[in-house]
């Protein structure tokens, strides 16, 4: 399995695929990195060079940011929103849908089950 970006990306599918694995990189930005690095997207990653692989990591430190810095600059922005008091800010900390979503009926995904009066009998 190569290592990418702190992921172990899987050898049995296409590169293409393989960089999705990382958090942060979707199926454009996977075909964005090929066609820089000039691979084609279809190659198994098993198949790839070290200098490709190489050249792959360093694109990924330059251009895009990826994985814990990633994570670490969305959960910044949301506490950035809640210390504010924004509107979004205050669905995020009640945890309740910050979009404009119906509640009324709708939202047990993000509100969770229904709390019921007496429980489970």
């Amino acid at each position: 399995m190569a290592r990418i970006a702190g992921v172990d990306i899987p050898n049995n599918k296409r590169i293409g695929t393989s960089l999705t694995y990382i958090f942060g990189i979707g199926d454009f930005k996977a075909n964005e990195i090929c066609s820089k690095i000039q691979i084609d997207p279809e190659t198994k990653t098993r198949d790839l060079t070290e200098e490709q692989t190489r050249a792959i990591i360093t694109i990924l430190d330059k251009e895009y940011q990826v994985e814990g810095s990633l994570r670490t600059t969305q959960a910044m922005n949301l506490q950035r929103l809640m210390d504010i008091g924004c509107y979004r800010g205050l669905r995020h900390r009640r945890k309740l849908p910050c979009r404009g979503q119906n509640t009324k009926n709708n939202a047990r995904t993000r509100k969770g089950p229904k709390g019921r009066p007496g429980g489970k009998k």
